[in-house]
Order: C-alpha cells, then sequence, then structure tokens
C-alpha cells in the first residue's frame, strides 16, 4: 500500500460521519490483538486548549528522555500531524505500513469503522510497533464515546475545560457536556481539570469533581491566581505557576500561559507519580514547544501572524491579544468566514483594531463571498479589499504591509493555514 492509497481508504469511510460509540472501536482493537492494553496514556479532552496543553507536556516529556507519541486532531496543514513519534509526523511509508496492517481487521467487520475510528486504531497500532514509553493521546469530541476512549487505563486523565459544544452529540448543557468528558475518568487514576469555575463551583466542576470521586480518583486543579505573567512579547511569555519560576514559554496568543499553567499541573502530578522530570526539562520543553495557526510566527519583516480565530469567541481572544500586542497600532488583516458564523459581531470586535483588511473566499461551500465580507469591513469604516484568488490576497497584503511597514495578522479556521503558507512556499 503506498501513502496515497493509505490515504484514499482513510477518507474513503468519511461519509459515515460521527457516531459515537465504543462498540466498532474496541471490536477493531481486539482483532489487532488490543494495542492500546500494551501504551501508557495521558488522555486529554476539553473545549479549549487541548492541543496546545498535548503539545507542551509531550515537548517536555520528550525532553526529560521518554520516547513519546501524540495524537491530535484535526491536522493543520499535513494529514500526518495527527501521529508523532518523539516530536516529528510519522513518515509516509510508516504511515502506509500500518494502515495495511489495519485495513483487513477493519474490511472484515460487518459494521465497518468511521475515519475517526480507523485512524484511532491506525495510531494505536503505530504507536506500540514505536514502543512509545507514554502516549499523549486528545480525544476527537466528548469523552465517554469517543474512540480514544478505548483504553481502558491512563496514566492521568486530564480535562482543559468545559463549555457549550457539539450540542447535538454531547448534550446540550454545560452539566451533561461535563459529563460526557468526565467519563474518560478511570478508576483509581489521577484527574487534572482545568476549568475556570473551580473557585466558584461551577457547574463543569462539580460533575467533574463528584464523578472523580466516584471514580476514587485523585483530582488536581488549576489554579490561576498561582499564575503570573511576567512579561508577553512577540518573542515569547515568561510566567511563574506555583513554584515553576520564570517559565519562558515559546507559544505566542494570551491564552497560552492558561495553557502553560495547565500543562505544569499536569507535569507536578507525573512528578509525583514517579515520572522523572527535571526543571531542565521543562524548560527546555516549553521553551521549544511548537503548535502550529495559533498566533504563530510566519514572517518576521513584514511580521506575518496567523490565528485560527474563525468564530466569536476565537475573535474576541484574538483581538485582546492584538491589543496587547500592538497597542494603538492597527494591523493588516487577511481573512475568510463561513457564512453560517455571525461574522458581523467578528467584523465589529476587529474593526477598531484594523488599517485594511484583506478578504477571500475560503474553500469550502459555506464560505461567505469576499466580496460580501469586504461590504461588512467598509460599513465598520475598515478600508477594505475583497480577492478572488488567494495567493493574490497573501501576495498583496504581504507587498502593502511591507511597504507601509504595518504587521500582517491572517486569521481563519485551521484549514486556511494550509492554504496561506502554501501561499508564502512555506
Amino acid at each position: 500500500m503506498t501513502y496515497t492509497e493509505a490515504l484514499s481508504y482513510i477518507h474513503s469511510v468519511c461519509w459515515k460521519g460521527s457516531r459515537p460509540g465504543l462498540e466498532r472501536i474496541t471490536k477493531l482493537c481486539r482483532r489487532l490483538g488490543d494495542p492500546q492494553k500494551k501504551l501508557k496514556f495521558i488522555h486529554v479532552t476539553g473545549t479549549n486548549g487541548k492541543g496546545s496543553t498535548c503539545a507542551m507536556v509531550e515537548s517536555v516529556l520528550r525532553a526529560a528522555g521518554y520516547k513519546t507519541g501524540l495524537f491530535t486532531s484535526p491536522y493543520v496543514k499535513f494529514f500526518n500531524e495527527r501521529m508523532q513519534v518523539n516530536g516529528k509526523n510519522v513518515s509516509d511509508e510508516r504511515l502506509a505500513y500500518v494502515t495495511s496492517l489495519v485495513k483487513p481487521h477493519a474490511d472484515a467487520m460487518a459494521d465497518a469503522p468511521t475515519e475517526f475510528e480507523l485512524i484511532t486504531a491506525i495510531a494505536l497500532v503505530l504507536f506500540t510497533l514505536e514502543e512509545c514509553e507514554i502516549v499523549v493521546l486528545e480525544a476527537g469530541m466528548g469523552g465517554r464515546l469517543d474512540s480514544t476512549n478505548v483504553i481502558e487505563q491512563s496514566v492521568l486523565s486530564v480535562i482543559t475545560g468545559v463549555a457549550l459544544e457539539h450540542t447535538e452529540f454531547l448534550g446540550d448543557t454545560i452539566e451533561k457536556i461535563a459529563y460526557e468528558k468526565a467519563n474518560i475518568i478511570k478508576k483509581g487514576c489521577p484527574v487534572v481539570y482545568g476549568g475556570l469555575d473551580t473557585k466558584v463551583e461551577g457547574d463543569a466542576y462539580r460533575v467533574i469533581r463528584n464523578h472523580a470521586a466516584a471514580m476514587g480518583s485523585p483530582l488536581f486543579c488549576t489554579d490561576y491566581d498561582a499564575l503570573t505573567v511576567k512579561e508577553a512579547s512577540l518573542d515569547g511569555t515568561l510566567l511563574d505557576y506555583k513554584a515553576f519560576k520564570d517559565i519562558r514559554l515559546s507559544l505566542l496568543g494570551l491564552y497560552q500561559p492558561q495553557n502553560c499553567a495547565k500543562a505544569l499541573e499536569i507535569l507536578k502530578v507525573l512528578q509525583q507519580l514517579g515520572y522523572k522530570i527535571d526543571e531542565d526539562a521543562i524548560r527546555k520543553g516549553l521553551a521549544s514547544t511548537v503548535w502550529r495557526a495559533r498566533f504563530e510566527k510566519l514572517m518576521e519583516k513584514p511580521l506575518v501572524l496567523y490565528d485560527g480565530a474563525h468564530n466569536p469567541d476565537g475573535v474576541r481572544v484574538a483581538t485582546a491579544t492584538l491589543a496587547h500586542y500592538f497597542g494603538e497600532q492597527k494591523v493588516n488583516i487577511l481573512t475568510g468566514v463561513m457564512a453560517d458564523k455571525d461574522y458581523p459581531a467578528m467584523v465589529s470586535m476587529l474593526a477598531p483594531h484594523v488599517a485594511k483588511a484583506f478578504t477571500v473566499t475560503p474553500d469550502n461551500p459555506r464560505s461567505l463571498n469576499a466580496q460580501s465580507l469586504k461590504e461588512v469591513f467598509l460599513e465598520h469604516g475598515v478600508a477594505a479589499e475583497a480577492f478572488t484568488s488567494l495567493p493574490d490576497a497573501v501576495k498583496t497584503a504581504i507587498d502593502e504591509s511591507h511597504a507601509s511597514d504595518v504587521p500582517l495578522v491572517c486569521l481563519g479556521s485551521l484549514y486556511m493555514y494550509a492554504e496561506i503558507t502554501d501561499a508564502m512556499g512555506m
């Protein structure tokens, strides 16, 4: 099987969509010899911050000398990003080989696995073959019925936080969604909760606390009162968290110090569990963490940043970050949005910070036309130009930003990142 054939096979079952449940993945793993039983996991779920937190923890564990596996979704540019061994994407050849091992077992099932279940199984087999010592495993959606929950034991369960999401699958209240996520907690397995509602005993925290107690699982909560951001610039962030002092974080964005606090809480618990993670590994790992498309610096001159903000909540955080980094200075924006998002609200938040907007139509049937988005910016008093070609938009935006010495910030979905970096020749 070639790499192209492997990807074609994996994506051929995407029509099944999301079908929560553990029956198919359990049967598939059993046919494959239960690879998950040969591995140790840090199992991570939550509404926001999962990916960044996973990346930080994996980077530190690798710096501490452990052979790591990392499973995340969605990918940003290359499918292979979804499964990494020791910080490197799985190679095309290795992915094709492992897929060829899984395919006959998946094909033999009367109720065939979904795409995500298939990818989960491939990752578990890969990590087993590579003899990873510890795997940071990010759940896809929810927790209880997510295919990653096929694992029966974990070193540590992590719930980064809970907000309303995927309500058609997970429930229409915070309590229902928290219940779904709390069900990754394994009996007697410690759990770290990174929500903001622990001090006020919020709905999500109560559900998670009660479930942890019922499972006999020690609960550790991120204490944001113990987090001090000492410096946050385009060169990185310097922070203290509890006994961890002067920690330098490479990732940009005002939300990353909170994710770093979650990661440090996780690492503290791992130390208590006997994992040999010294201070040097923590410093090196966090200073070298890479997580793409989250206020990522793509170019220095002109300064070009990319952030995956593509809904009002994301744009709200993005505008706060722009205000922090640039103050009164306005920036240029290159962006495209989905027509089903509240784009008038997004433009309203962005407008005070924008010198000029370059609008594009993302490659998606749900996209808002670039011309329509341009009109909304104009209505808010922002100069704007619409483009039918994304590469043309990128070239024009970079050239104009360079000429006027104005930073360029690209905002859009993680999938638009691939189009923009391709246009930049990255």
